[in-house]
């Protein structure tokens, strides 16, 4: 069938039409690490924007971007696209730092060669008959309180600033413009896991960016996050046309501070039945209103322990089942990485690794990323101050996930790991082109190692 008569994806009841007008449960993978990084996943330290100003400084600018345009090129392309469909998916979900397409010394100038990679990546997917949503992850301000909004704070400042909210209105209504009439764009994912502590401003900038939007393209479907990470949707009340309302479905046994699995972690009792009570909480907006059921985020962090590991595998397969019950389509997080979650990853003797694998082992030992740790790191520095601050201020329960995420974010998230941004970018000190070429390549497809287990549990899905 030729392109001509392929039609935009869109949503019909609880029902989400393909390109092709007929039913389809999207099946996908998130494609993190890429357009939007994050630390656990490629290796450096605290928020995107920070280590790569502090590579710059190392670097110069023109092997800066010698280094980070081969590592953008060779993280995901034509093999890549290739190797998901193999796999039996079906989309993708592509998280995009907006300093991609605006600087913010320039305002409301959009850089129209910031879209050459996100271009690349949705023309290798359609080639193979994947659907790719954009996905806008990190917003200026940032939407969020962690490092995955590339936030150099714990403040979400975005919902504060009018300003910022009108830059992300502007670039949607550019993205909207680029893509209007690219089927292959399966829908705009429009704020990744928006946190609004007053919960006043998100409904009504939702509102405002979806007319925006529509009114420069009313054919693509919207993917919209709950508040307080695609967890809560009573700031929603009539639907939207054409609209998939997206949750977000972390299993805590599945993460860093996870116990067995059936166990309890942090004091719950979670087994099955639980894990579906979880999702069908986090999915009722969905379901009460008629709309289709998607999961945008999901998927057990792995450990390298195999009898934890053959538990979190446990966990993946009870939430496709579960998914599969319900007719939800998903994208796990993640499709690349240095192997904490990703389906493939950088082989442990790769030039990366061989380069950056003491200075990982050293975040780890600190607990410098979040993702994945336990959030103690050193106890005897962590676990007085988690004290003080219980004893001091029992009462204190901050947004948006406590005391105990409060206290680590402050002082393992940023406090330590923001001096060790130095740190990673000396290591890239006295290193000749081909050597940095040679670190980028470390993240092409062809040189990872591929999680067999979870490729065959994904296939099944």
């Amino acid at each position: 069938m030729s392109d001509d008569v392929l039609s935009h994806v869109r949503t019909h009841g609880t029902e989400i039409l393909d390109v092709h007008g007929a039913p389809v449960r999207l099946r996908g993978a998130c494609i993190g690490g890429w357009l939007n990084m994050e630390n656990f996943i490629t290796g450096y330290a605290a928020n995107e924007s920070l280590m790569r100003a502090a590579v710059r400084r190392v670097l110069g600018p023109e092997r800066y971007e010698l280094f980070f345009e081969r590592l953008l090129t060779s993280f995901f392309g034509e093999t890549d696209a290739a190797f998901l469909a193999e796999t039996g998916l079906n989309s993708v979900r592509i998280p995009v730092n907006y300093r991609h397409l605006e600087d913010d010394a320039n305002p409301f100038i959009v850089k129209e060669d910031g879209f050459r990679h996100l271009d690349r990546a949705i023309a290798a997917c359609a080639a193979h008959g994947i659907v790719s949503v954009i996905d806008l992850h990190a917003l200026p301000g940032s939407q969020n309180h962690h490092w995955h909004s590339d936030n150099a704070t714990h403040r979400a400042l975005f919902w504060e600033h009018r300003h910022f909210q009108d830059r992300v209105v502007h670039l949607w209504e550019a993205i909207a413009d680029r893509y209007k009439d690219d089927v292959w764009v399966g829908g705009y994912n429009l704020l990744n896991e928006p946190a609004d502590e007053s919960r006043a401003v998100i409904g009504p900038f939702y509102q405002r960016l979806m007319k925006a939007i529509r009114a420069v393209d009313p054919h693509h479907a919207l993917f919209v996050d709950g508040n307080t990470y695609s967890t809560e949707f009573d700031i929603f009340e009539e639907p939207w046309e054409n609209t998939v309302y997206t949750c977000h479905d972390y299993v805590t046994a599945g993460l860093g501070r996870g116990g067995p699995y059936p166990g309890t972690t942090d004091g719950v009792y979670i087994d099955r039945s639980a894990v579906e009570r979880k999702f069908l909480h986090r999915s009722e907006y969905a379901r009460r209103t008629g709309t289709p059921l998607y999961v945008g985020e999901f998927g057990p962090i792995y450990t390298g322990d195999e009898l934890v590991d053959a538990q979190r595998r446990q966990i993946l397969a009870d939430q496709l089942d579960i998914y599969r019950q319900y007719g939800a389509g998903w994208a796990i997080w993640m499709y690349k990485d240095l192997g904490r979650q990703g389906l493939v990853s950088a082989a442990p003797g790769s030039a990366y690794l061989q380069r950056f694998g003491g200075f990982v082992a050293k975040k780890d030992r600190l607990g410098a990323d979040q993702w994945g740790s336990t959030g103690e790191g050193p106890k005897e520095v962590t676990q007085p101050v988690q004290d003080l601050i219980a004893r001091e201020f029992p009462t204190f329960d901050p947004y948006p996930f406590g005391r105990f995420d409060w206290v680590r974010t402050l002082l393992l998230n940023i406090a330590f790991a923001q001096p060790l941004v130095d740190e990673y970018a000396d290591l890239f000190r006295g290193l000749d082109n081909s050597e940095l070429l040679a670190l980028a390549d470390s993240f092409a497809l062809d040189n990872c190692h591929v999680r067999e287990a979870l490729r065959r549990q994904l296939a099944e899905g």
